[in-house]
């Protein structure tokens, strides 16, 4: 893919944003660290959320309930509809709410991790990899399969097995199959194309998709010419 500035990044349009470490390092070593990056997405996708991240967490603990509940009120930058976080980079899957969104969202998000990950590791300079990279998602085949793609990420890895997916804690996933709205991300598109059963299958069934496309070029280089197979009729995965 050309350069993240040829791409116009428009409101209520859905993109594949993914960056990693810089020469390819790992940047969540431990459990604390993704927890620290899980936090930062789920804070930063408000537009303007009234105060930085760390200092919303050194609020007082009897403070901070009435923070988060001023917090619900404030308008979206971006809606968050899958992540993956793995050892040396993260995927997600946006909606840009507001003009400049996922720009204002990313530069946070990485600045924000990027300030913690350094002042614990005692080192200086960038973490991630330049700009982050941008693709737009145009049909909802191809939104289907790329949260899919995300989704096994750590199986593609060698992270865990395909029949382990589940309990994998640093993606969406679980979000997917789980009926409850209170995750991380909305729920309503996916919700709309596929059951939950529906789509348990549709990632479990075809695990070897994920290490096929890792032959091809890399999907945000060449996926607009890859052929998605086709989607399972919708009707059938909504009944499953």
């Amino acid at each position: 893919m050309s350069s993240n500035r040829s791409i116009v990044l428009a409101n209520q349009q859905i993109y594949h944003v993914f960056n990693r470490g810089v020469e390819r390092r790992v940047v969540f070593t431990n459990k604390r660290e993704y927890e620290r990056m899980f936090t930062t997405l789920w804070f930063y996708r408000h537009a303007k959320p009234g105060a930085t991240l760390s200092h919303y967490l050194h609020l007082p603990e009897l403070i901070k309930p009435m923070f988060e509940e001023k917090l619900q009120t404030k308008p979206m930058g971006v809606s968050l509809l899958a992540y993956c976080l793995m050892p040396n980079h993260f995927h997600s899957m946006l909606r840009q709410e507001q003009e400049g969104g996922i720009r204002r969202f990313l530069a946070n998000v990485t600045n924000s991790y990027t300030k913690y990950f350094n002042l614990r590791r005692h080192r200086v300079g960038p973490l991630f990899q330049g700009t982050f990279k941008a693709v737009r998602v145009e049909t909802d085949e191809q939104f289907m399969h790329l949260t899919r793609y995300i989704h096994l990420n750590p199986v593609s890895s060698f992270l865990v097995d395909v029949d382990d997916l589940e309990t994998y804690p640093w993606s969406s996933y679980k979000e997917y199959l789980s009926p409850s709205q209170d995750g991380l991300c909305r729920m309503d598109v996916v919700r709309s194309l596929m059951s939950l059963k529906g789509y348990r299958m549709f990632v479990a069934d075809q695990a070897d998709y994920a290490k096929h496309l890792e032959t091809v070029t890399h999907l945000t280089e060449g996926w607009k010419s890859w052929k998605f197979p086709d989607l399972p009729k919708a009707d059938s995965l909504m009944e499953q």
